[in-house]
Protein backbone atom coordinates (compact mmCIF):
# COMPACT_ATOMS: atom_id res chain seq x y z
CA UNK A 1 0.00 0.00 0.00
CA UNK A 2 2.87 2.39 0.95
CA UNK A 3 5.02 1.79 -2.68
CA UNK A 4 0.98 2.66 -4.32
CA UNK A 5 0.53 5.65 -2.29
CA UNK A 6 3.63 6.56 -3.16
CA UNK A 7 3.77 6.21 -6.99
CA UNK A 8 0.42 8.18 -6.92
CA UNK A 9 2.33 10.97 -5.25
CA UNK A 10 4.62 11.32 -7.45
CA UNK A 11 2.46 11.31 -10.57
CA UNK A 12 0.43 13.87 -8.86
CA UNK A 13 3.52 16.24 -8.11
CA UNK A 14 4.71 15.31 -12.03
CA UNK A 15 1.78 16.54 -13.21
CA UNK A 16 1.14 19.38 -11.25
CA UNK A 17 4.37 20.42 -12.74
CA UNK A 18 3.18 20.52 -16.17
CA UNK A 19 -0.23 22.09 -15.53
CA UNK A 20 1.88 25.22 -13.67
CA UNK A 21 4.20 25.32 -17.16
CA UNK A 22 1.35 25.05 -19.26
CA UNK A 23 -0.70 28.08 -17.14
CA UNK A 24 2.34 29.55 -17.05
CA UNK A 25 2.83 29.70 -21.07
CA UNK A 26 -1.11 31.07 -21.47
CA UNK A 27 0.88 34.30 -22.33
CA UNK A 28 3.11 32.89 -24.55
CA UNK A 29 0.92 31.60 -27.10
CA UNK A 30 -1.17 34.70 -27.86
CA UNK A 31 -0.08 35.74 -30.91
CA UNK A 32 1.64 39.14 -30.88
CA UNK A 33 3.04 40.58 -27.67
CA UNK A 34 0.49 39.89 -24.61
CA UNK A 35 1.03 43.51 -23.42
CA UNK A 36 -0.23 44.94 -26.74
CA UNK A 37 -3.16 42.31 -26.41
CA UNK A 38 -3.65 43.38 -22.84
CA UNK A 39 -3.29 47.14 -23.51
CA UNK A 40 -4.99 46.96 -26.61
CA UNK A 41 -4.35 49.04 -29.64
CA UNK A 42 -3.84 52.24 -28.92
CA UNK A 43 -1.56 51.89 -26.19
CA UNK A 44 1.81 54.12 -26.81
CA UNK A 45 5.33 52.13 -27.03
CA UNK A 46 6.33 53.06 -23.87
CA UNK A 47 3.06 52.26 -21.77
CA UNK A 48 4.00 49.01 -23.91
CA UNK A 49 7.50 48.33 -22.54
CA UNK A 50 6.36 49.37 -18.86
CA UNK A 51 4.12 46.47 -18.85
CA UNK A 52 6.17 43.88 -20.25
CA UNK A 53 8.60 44.75 -17.63
CA UNK A 54 6.15 44.86 -14.52
CA UNK A 55 4.92 41.01 -15.99
CA UNK A 56 8.86 40.08 -16.59
CA UNK A 57 8.20 39.70 -20.49
CA UNK A 58 11.33 40.97 -21.41
CA UNK A 59 13.21 38.38 -19.98
CA UNK A 60 14.39 34.40 -21.30
CA UNK A 61 11.25 32.37 -21.01
CA UNK A 62 12.34 29.87 -18.23
CA UNK A 63 13.27 32.44 -15.80
CA UNK A 64 9.76 34.12 -16.26
CA UNK A 65 8.88 30.24 -15.47
CA UNK A 66 11.59 30.18 -12.74
CA UNK A 67 10.24 33.01 -10.84
CA UNK A 68 6.59 32.70 -11.15
CA UNK A 69 6.57 28.90 -10.42
CA UNK A 70 8.99 30.03 -7.32
CA UNK A 71 6.55 32.31 -5.86
CA UNK A 72 3.37 30.36 -6.64
CA UNK A 73 4.93 27.57 -4.71
CA UNK A 74 4.74 30.39 -1.66
CA UNK A 75 1.35 31.18 -2.47
CA UNK A 76 2.26 34.24 -4.83
CA UNK A 77 0.38 34.09 -8.11
CA UNK A 78 0.52 37.63 -9.26
CA UNK A 79 -1.27 40.32 -9.29
CA UNK A 80 -4.67 41.29 -11.04
CA UNK A 81 -4.28 43.44 -14.24
CA UNK A 82 -8.50 44.36 -13.79
CA UNK A 83 -9.23 44.17 -10.09
CA UNK A 84 -5.89 45.98 -8.96
CA UNK A 85 -5.07 43.08 -6.07
CA UNK A 86 -3.37 39.74 -5.86
CA UNK A 87 -4.51 36.81 -7.68
CA UNK A 88 -4.80 35.02 -4.97
CA UNK A 89 -7.03 37.27 -3.14
CA UNK A 90 -9.68 37.41 -6.04
CA UNK A 91 -9.32 33.69 -6.49
CA UNK A 92 -10.21 33.43 -2.57
CA UNK A 93 -13.40 35.12 -2.89
CA UNK A 94 -14.62 32.91 -5.97
CA UNK A 95 -13.51 29.36 -4.98
CA UNK A 96 -15.87 28.75 -2.04
CA UNK A 97 -19.25 29.57 -4.06
CA UNK A 98 -17.48 27.08 -7.07
CA UNK A 99 -16.91 24.55 -4.16
CA UNK A 100 -20.03 24.29 -2.23
CA UNK A 101 -22.27 24.29 -5.18
CA UNK A 102 -19.83 21.80 -6.68
CA UNK A 103 -20.03 19.46 -3.61
CA UNK A 104 -23.66 19.98 -3.31
CA UNK A 105 -24.25 18.78 -6.72
CA UNK A 106 -21.80 15.66 -5.70
CA UNK A 107 -23.65 14.80 -3.05
CA UNK A 108 -26.83 15.19 -5.09
CA UNK A 109 -26.10 13.15 -7.78
CA UNK A 110 -24.12 10.46 -5.58
CA UNK A 111 -27.42 10.10 -3.34
CA UNK A 112 -29.69 9.53 -6.35
CA UNK A 113 -27.11 7.49 -8.84
CA UNK A 114 -26.02 4.48 -7.10
CA UNK A 115 -29.61 3.34 -5.55
CA UNK A 116 -31.44 4.01 -9.06
CA UNK A 117 -28.28 2.29 -10.84
CA UNK A 118 -28.78 -0.19 -8.42
CA UNK A 119 -32.39 -0.62 -8.59
CA UNK A 120 -31.91 -0.92 -12.57
CA UNK A 121 -29.42 -3.59 -12.35
CA UNK A 122 -31.55 -5.78 -9.84
CA UNK A 123 -34.71 -5.44 -11.93
CA UNK A 124 -33.20 -4.85 -14.95
CA UNK A 125 -35.93 -5.64 -17.76
CA UNK A 126 -39.15 -4.36 -15.36
CA UNK A 127 -40.53 -0.73 -15.72
CA UNK A 128 -37.98 0.73 -12.98
CA UNK A 129 -35.48 -0.47 -15.16
CA UNK A 130 -36.63 1.20 -18.46
CA UNK A 131 -37.42 4.03 -16.74
CA UNK A 132 -34.31 4.67 -14.90
CA UNK A 133 -32.31 4.24 -18.23
CA UNK A 134 -34.36 6.14 -20.28
CA UNK A 135 -34.21 9.37 -17.25
CA UNK A 136 -29.83 8.31 -17.43
CA UNK A 137 -30.08 8.73 -21.36
CA UNK A 138 -32.27 12.07 -20.96
CA UNK A 139 -30.21 13.25 -18.17
CA UNK A 140 -26.66 12.83 -21.00
CA UNK A 141 -28.18 14.12 -23.99
CA UNK A 142 -29.22 17.68 -21.54
CA UNK A 143 -27.65 20.69 -22.86
CA UNK A 144 -27.06 22.63 -19.06
CA UNK A 145 -27.50 26.16 -20.89
CA UNK A 146 -30.72 25.04 -22.07
CA UNK A 147 -31.82 23.22 -19.43
CA UNK A 148 -31.16 26.27 -16.81
CA UNK A 149 -32.62 28.91 -19.07
CA UNK A 150 -35.57 26.38 -18.89
CA UNK A 151 -35.59 25.99 -14.95
CA UNK A 152 -35.37 29.96 -15.12
CA UNK A 153 -38.65 30.63 -17.50
CA UNK A 154 -40.40 28.04 -15.56
CA UNK A 155 -39.93 28.05 -12.11
CA UNK A 156 -38.85 31.77 -11.61
CA UNK A 157 -40.50 33.59 -14.64
CA UNK A 158 -43.75 31.53 -14.38
CA UNK A 159 -44.44 30.18 -11.70
CA UNK A 160 -42.32 32.66 -9.05
CA UNK A 161 -40.89 29.83 -6.79
CA UNK A 162 -37.31 30.36 -6.88
CA UNK A 163 -35.13 33.65 -7.55
CA UNK A 164 -33.90 34.11 -11.44
CA UNK A 165 -30.28 34.81 -10.40
CA UNK A 166 -27.98 35.30 -7.69
CA UNK A 167 -26.13 33.94 -5.14
CA UNK A 168 -26.39 34.78 -1.11
CA UNK A 169 -24.18 32.70 1.44
CA UNK A 170 -26.09 30.50 3.44
CA UNK A 171 -23.97 31.79 6.72
CA UNK A 172 -25.65 35.57 6.18
CA UNK A 173 -29.14 34.06 4.73
CA UNK A 174 -29.87 30.05 4.58
CA UNK A 175 -33.19 29.78 3.44
CA UNK A 176 -32.59 32.62 0.61
CA UNK A 177 -29.24 30.56 -0.31
CA UNK A 178 -30.89 27.27 -0.17
CA UNK A 179 -33.94 29.18 -3.07
CA UNK A 180 -30.90 30.87 -5.18
CA UNK A 181 -29.30 27.05 -5.20
CA UNK A 182 -31.71 24.76 -5.98
CA UNK A 183 -31.16 25.63 -9.87
CA UNK A 184 -27.74 25.61 -10.52
CA UNK A 185 -27.20 22.51 -7.94
CA UNK A 186 -29.64 20.60 -10.19
CA UNK A 187 -28.13 21.54 -13.84
CA UNK A 188 -24.57 20.47 -12.55
CA UNK A 189 -25.70 17.31 -10.92
CA UNK A 190 -27.74 16.27 -13.50
CA UNK A 191 -24.90 14.84 -15.99
CA UNK A 192 -22.75 13.17 -13.53
CA UNK A 193 -26.02 11.57 -11.91
CA UNK A 194 -26.72 10.40 -15.11
CA UNK A 195 -23.62 8.98 -15.92
CA UNK A 196 -22.74 7.79 -12.54
CA UNK A 197 -26.51 5.75 -12.43
CA UNK A 198 -24.98 4.38 -15.79
CA UNK A 199 -21.75 3.09 -14.70
CA UNK A 200 -23.46 1.78 -11.21
CA UNK A 201 -26.35 -0.22 -13.65
CA UNK A 202 -23.23 -1.71 -15.38
CA UNK A 203 -21.23 -2.47 -12.61
CA UNK A 204 -23.84 -4.44 -11.15
CA UNK A 205 -25.31 -6.21 -13.88
CA UNK A 206 -21.87 -7.40 -13.77
CA UNK A 207 -21.06 -8.79 -10.65
CA UNK A 208 -24.72 -10.19 -9.91
CA UNK A 209 -23.98 -12.61 -12.45
CA UNK A 210 -21.06 -13.84 -10.84
CA UNK A 211 -20.60 -17.15 -8.99
CA UNK A 212 -19.74 -16.19 -5.61
CA UNK A 213 -23.55 -14.34 -6.10
CA UNK A 214 -24.87 -17.39 -6.70
CA UNK A 215 -23.83 -18.97 -3.68
CA UNK A 216 -24.53 -16.46 -1.66
CA UNK A 217 -28.10 -16.89 -2.73
CA UNK A 218 -28.09 -20.56 -2.37
CA UNK A 219 -27.01 -20.27 1.38
CA UNK A 220 -30.15 -18.30 2.08
CA UNK A 221 -29.03 -14.86 2.47
CA UNK A 222 -31.21 -11.90 2.29
CA UNK A 223 -31.33 -10.18 -1.37
CA UNK A 224 -30.68 -7.10 0.66
CA UNK A 225 -27.14 -8.40 2.16
CA UNK A 226 -26.40 -10.05 -1.01
CA UNK A 227 -26.93 -6.83 -2.89
CA UNK A 228 -25.14 -4.64 -0.30
CA UNK A 229 -22.71 -6.59 1.15
CA UNK A 230 -21.18 -8.74 -1.70
CA UNK A 231 -22.05 -7.55 -5.21
CA UNK A 232 -22.12 -3.41 -4.17
CA UNK A 233 -18.48 -3.74 -2.78
CA UNK A 234 -17.16 -5.43 -5.71
CA UNK A 235 -19.28 -2.89 -8.35
CA UNK A 236 -18.15 0.24 -6.53
CA UNK A 237 -14.46 0.71 -7.68
CA UNK A 238 -15.69 1.36 -11.68
CA UNK A 239 -18.29 3.50 -10.22
CA UNK A 240 -15.33 5.46 -7.70
CA UNK A 241 -12.96 6.08 -10.58
CA UNK A 242 -15.97 7.30 -12.64
CA UNK A 243 -16.68 9.66 -9.47
CA UNK A 244 -13.30 10.96 -9.90
CA UNK A 245 -13.73 12.05 -13.16
CA UNK A 246 -16.87 13.76 -12.59
CA UNK A 247 -14.96 16.81 -10.27
CA UNK A 248 -13.62 17.81 -14.29
CA UNK A 249 -16.88 18.29 -15.12
CA UNK A 250 -18.26 20.23 -12.40
CA UNK A 251 -15.65 22.66 -12.79
CA UNK A 252 -16.04 22.92 -16.32
CA UNK A 253 -19.71 22.64 -15.97
CA UNK A 254 -19.95 25.78 -13.47
CA UNK A 255 -18.72 27.84 -16.02
CA UNK A 256 -21.99 27.62 -18.16
CA UNK A 257 -24.15 27.50 -14.88
CA UNK A 258 -22.62 30.75 -13.41
CA UNK A 259 -22.94 32.91 -16.34
CA UNK A 260 -26.77 31.66 -16.70
CA UNK A 261 -27.53 32.08 -12.93
CA UNK A 262 -25.30 35.15 -12.41
CA UNK A 263 -23.49 33.49 -9.93
CA UNK A 264 -19.78 35.04 -8.43
CA UNK A 265 -17.57 32.00 -8.86
CA UNK A 266 -14.78 30.60 -10.63
CA UNK A 267 -16.40 29.76 -13.74
CA UNK A 268 -17.67 33.30 -13.95
CA UNK A 269 -14.52 34.92 -12.91
CA UNK A 270 -12.25 32.81 -15.63
CA UNK A 271 -14.72 34.10 -18.38
CA UNK A 272 -14.75 37.65 -17.74
CA UNK A 273 -10.98 37.86 -17.01
CA UNK A 274 -10.84 36.70 -20.41
CA UNK A 275 -12.92 39.16 -22.01
CA UNK A 276 -11.22 41.30 -19.55
CA UNK A 277 -7.44 40.28 -20.88
CA UNK A 278 -6.68 39.82 -16.84
CA UNK A 279 -4.13 37.04 -17.86
CA UNK A 280 -2.73 36.96 -13.90
CA UNK A 281 -6.04 35.69 -12.85
CA UNK A 282 -6.44 33.49 -15.95
CA UNK A 283 -3.42 31.83 -15.23
CA UNK A 284 -4.23 30.83 -11.73
CA UNK A 285 -7.73 29.94 -12.21
CA UNK A 286 -6.23 27.23 -13.93
CA UNK A 287 -3.82 26.35 -11.75
CA UNK A 288 -6.03 26.24 -8.95
CA UNK A 289 -8.68 24.11 -10.75
CA UNK A 290 -5.57 21.89 -11.93
CA UNK A 291 -4.93 21.46 -7.86
CA UNK A 292 -8.21 20.47 -7.44
CA UNK A 293 -9.00 18.08 -9.64
CA UNK A 294 -5.41 16.65 -9.39
CA UNK A 295 -6.16 16.29 -5.29
CA UNK A 296 -10.05 14.58 -6.24
CA UNK A 297 -8.19 12.13 -8.27
CA UNK A 298 -5.29 11.36 -5.58
CA UNK A 299 -8.12 10.98 -3.46
CA UNK A 300 -10.03 8.60 -5.44
CA UNK A 301 -6.84 6.51 -6.26
CA UNK A 302 -6.24 6.03 -2.51
CA UNK A 303 -9.44 5.00 -1.76
CA UNK A 304 -9.10 1.85 -3.70
CA UNK A 305 -6.45 0.75 -1.20
CA UNK A 306 -9.47 0.34 1.11
CA UNK A 307 -12.04 -0.74 -1.28
CA UNK A 308 -10.09 -3.49 -2.75
CA UNK A 309 -7.89 -4.89 -0.26
CA UNK A 310 -6.01 -6.56 -3.58
CA UNK A 311 -4.90 -3.45 -4.46
CA UNK A 312 -3.52 -2.88 -0.79
CA UNK A 313 -1.38 -6.03 -1.11
CA UNK A 314 0.21 -4.92 -4.22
Amino acid sequence: MAGFVARRLVQSVIVLIMVSFIAFSFLHLLPGDAALVILGGEATQEEILNLRQELGLDQPMWVQYGRWFTNALQGNLGRSIFHRESVISVIAKRLPVTIYLGTLALLLSILISIPAGIISAVRRGHISDSIITVAANLGMAIPIFWLGILGIYFFSLKLGWLPVMGYTSPLDNFWLSTKQAIMPVICLAVIPLATLTRQTRSSMLEVIRQDYIRTARSKGLKEKTVITRHALKNAIIPVVTLLGLQARYLVGGSILVEQIFNIPGMGRLMVSSVFDKDFPIVQGCILVVAIAIILANLVIDLSYGYLDPRIRDD
